[in-house]
């Protein structure tokens, strides 16, 4: 019989823990929060000190019985859920559940689930931390008293259904903000020269662009001035005035931390922040590998220090030493500094062990999986590699009084840029590539000048990934929120996602106009961040967190009841389309959803009629001659239907474009490679096109 019992959160986390404590211990898991506020009641006495009511989860009843059951034959109790406030809070309530003391050794905690690790852990377990639990309870009640005072005067004035929080609403404020510079934009138009040139041959050509006038720079505002500068280059000679070469060093960035593996994972991956969060979760609870044994992958996902222990950098120097090369590694280990206020008792994202390289565990990982580990693990190894080397020129040029430059670069050594070379948010102008060898005094000879008109742009929309570090850089939320902050803006229609940027709706503007204006505090950004800061302060201990949250209520319980008396309906009329209802003839109206417009009778309740607004791609259906449309699956996928459905049942996963294929007459469809190329294909199986190619040779054709 095991004499000890511990408690995690997730099955998964009690499997992977199993197998390294041995049979003396017995692993449950309690399925995340086991207890927590009512869903149906506000769930806060503010007259008794904000004394919360706290009642077990619907469905939990089951499992905690079961684990009081567990407690019951046990000598010891653990409780070891996740390294952070929520994970601490969650211990809390297991153990006024379980009539454990907090103030005894129950507590185990531990950022990576390896084998030591989690030995360690459970020789040095701790009281429960009542700071830590104390911060995450001010933070719960103040997202419920924001939650549950602010958005019944938005069911009363806009719709019902919609919500306010304390953090998504300042997110959305940022998003329309930004619309409204968008829509405020107006392009101004600019102009560049572009002059081609060689010292002698056309392979050796290269491209200047224009500066400006005796070493003055001139923008260049108009078609008029740039026809008179080319005017005045006739004739004129070009020469090299200065050549200057320099060596720049690109430096590593750190491993990941929360904040920075949301944004990378979606510029190279295309993962939203919450599919991110996700599959980390999976990959540090275990994952099932040689033997069906399960092993923890990486460390603890939610975080924002950069610090990794002393035994995973002698690791991974070894593994640069052994395997990519001497001369990639570094003589020192590089150490990264975490931004003020990091927890420090934790460490970045990184793999548990650099030794089980992506390649080795592909096939225990699903698609989705595999891609974020090795995402994961190229970034850690690159941290720890050698930087690489670029030589750069620039070269200033003269043509009468008239100014050109040129640049290049090229990678004199690629350190770790063999491995990971960090995204951007948008592209950048860089330098060329290589320029021929060029002296000064030296005369070239034009080949062609080019002119080009520019408009200026607006600011970009923001994608999720610029979104998360924009938070971050104001200190809106945590890293553990940002996920949970962009989901529910989006699912409560404020916001959609359009080409992986970020739009605004009418209904988000709409709540954001009101929330701006009765609630200013609640929607100011510094005010949002210094809550934080004062969060922070509770968990390590200086600040009261019932001060914390009489301090906050004052002010605005005055709002609440201010915005009641003052705050007006806004009515929000249905655009009516051409369209009649096909039940009772009205005609319908757009409505918006929390996946975007679509087209309903205002009949209802009476006529309940909706149909979705489907674009057409221009081209007929090959089956009945009717539009084809773009259309998504339940899983959110696109793809091509005929509007005649369900009648005619025709679809295609690849975009039909208007090209006929030359063999058999029929529509082409775009189609990409692994390397996002497209391509245009035939869709038509019986194309003679198709059976013209040869058969593979070897097993795989045999198997075909």
């Amino acid at each position: 019989m095991s004499s000890k019992l511990v408690i995690v959160e997730s099955p998964t986390k009690a499997k992977t823990l199993k197998r390294y404590l041995g049979r003396d211990f017995a692993v449950k898991a309690s399925v995340g929060h086991v207890i927590d506020l009512p869903k149906s009641q506000f769930g806060i006495d503010i007259d008794n000190d904000f004394k919360p009511k706290y009642i077990t989860i619907r469905g939990k009843g089951d499992v905690l019985k079961e684990l009081k059951k567990a407690r019951k034959k046990a000598d010891q109790v653990y409780l070891a859920a996740d390294p952070d406030r929520e994970g601490e809070a969650i211990c809390w309530h297991l153990a006024k559940a379980l009539d454990l003391s907090c103030g005894s050794d129950c507590r185990v905690e531990f950022n990576e689930i390896t084998k030591e690790a989690v030995k360690k852990a459970f020789q040095e377990p701790r009281a429960i931390d009542e700071d830590r639990v104390n911060a995450q309870q001010a933070r719960r009640i103040l997202d419920r008293v924001v939650g549950y005072k602010i958005s019944p005067l938005l069911w009363k004035n806009v719709k019902k259904g919609l919500s306010a929080g304390r953090v998504q609403s300042v997110a959305l404020r940022l998003i329309c903000e930004r619309e409204e510079e968008i829509g405020a934009f107006k392009p101004e138009e600019y102009w560049s020269l572009t002059a081609g040139l060689t010292p002698d041959f056309k392979k050796n050509s290269f491209e200047a662009k224009f500066i400006g006038r005796k070493k003055k720079k001139i923008p260049l505002k108009s078609e008029e001035e740039v026809k008179g500068i080319m005017g005045d280059l006739e004739g004129v000679e070009f020469s090299v005035l200065k050549v200057e070469k320099k060596q720049k060093k690109r430096n590593p960035a750190p491993p990941f931390s929360t904040s920075s593996l949301q944004q990378e994972a979606a510029r190279k991956l295309g993962f939203p922040p919450n599919k991110t969060m996700r599959v980390a979760q999976q990959l540090y609870e275990g994952i099932a590998l040689e033997r069906k044994k399960h092993a923890g992958l990486i460390t603890y996902m939610r975080t924002d220090a950069l610090r990794v222990s002393e035994e995973s950098i002698r690791e991974v120097r070894a593994y640069i030493r052994d395997e990519v090369g001497k001369e990639y590694l570094p003589p020192k280990p590089r150490y990264y500094k975490s931004k003020k206020g990091a927890q420090e008792a934790h460490e970045a994202v990184r793999p548990t062990s650099t030794l089980r390289t992506p390649e080795k565990v592909k096939g225990f990982l699903s698609k989705d999986q595999f891609k974020l580990y090795k995402l994961i693990w190229d970034r850690f190894v690159a941290s720890q590699m050698e930087s690489a080397l670029l030589d750069t020129v620039k070269v200033d040029i003269q043509a009468g009084p008239y100014d050109f430059r040129a640049t290049g670069s090229s990678i004199r050594f690629p350190g770790f840029m063999t491995l990971y070379i960090e995204g951007e948010d948008t592209e950048k102008a860089g330098n060329g590539g290589l320029l021929p060898e060029l002296t000064a005094g030296q005369a070239l000879k034009l080949l062609q000048l080019v002119p080009k008109q520019h408009f200026t742009q607006p600011p970009p929309r923001y994608t999720e990934a610029m979104l998360v570090k924009t938070l971050e850089e104001k200190g809106i939320g945590r890293p553990s929120t940002y996920a949970n902050i962009i989901s529910t803006i989006m699912q409560r229609g404020y916001v959609i996602r359009e080409k992986r940027t970020l739009k605004p709706t009418e209904l988000g503007f709409i709540v954001v106009n009101l929330l701006k204006e009765y609630f200013k505090e609640i929607m100011d950004v510094d005010f949002t961040a210094n809550m934080e800061e004062k969060l922070d302060e509770v968990e390590e201990g200086r600040y009261g967190w019932l001060s914390l949250l009489q301090e906050f209520y004052g002010p605005f319980d005055r709002q609440v009841r201010e915005a009641a008396e003052k705050m007006s309906r806004v009515e929000m009329k249905d655009e009516e389309s051409e369209e009649e209802c096909p039940k009772c003839g009205r005609n319908l109206v757009y409505k918006l959803g929390r996946f975007g417009k679509f087209l309903a009778c205002p009949g209802f309740p009476d006529c309940r009629f909706t149909k979705p607004i489907l674009k057409e791609v221009g081209i007929d259906c090959p089956r009945c001659g009717k539009p084809l449309v773009q259309r998504k699956s339940r899983k959110g996928r696109l793809f091509y239907g005929c509007s005649g459905y369900p009648e005619c049942q025709f679809t295609s996963w690849d975009k039909p474009v208007k090209e006929q294929c030359s063999q058999c007459g029929s529509h082409l469809v775009e189609k990409r490679l692994r390397n996002k190329k497209k391509f245009l294909d035939c869709p038509n199986k019986e194309c003679p096109s198709k059976k013209e190619k040869q058969p593979r040779s070897g097993k795989k054709a045999a198997r075909r």
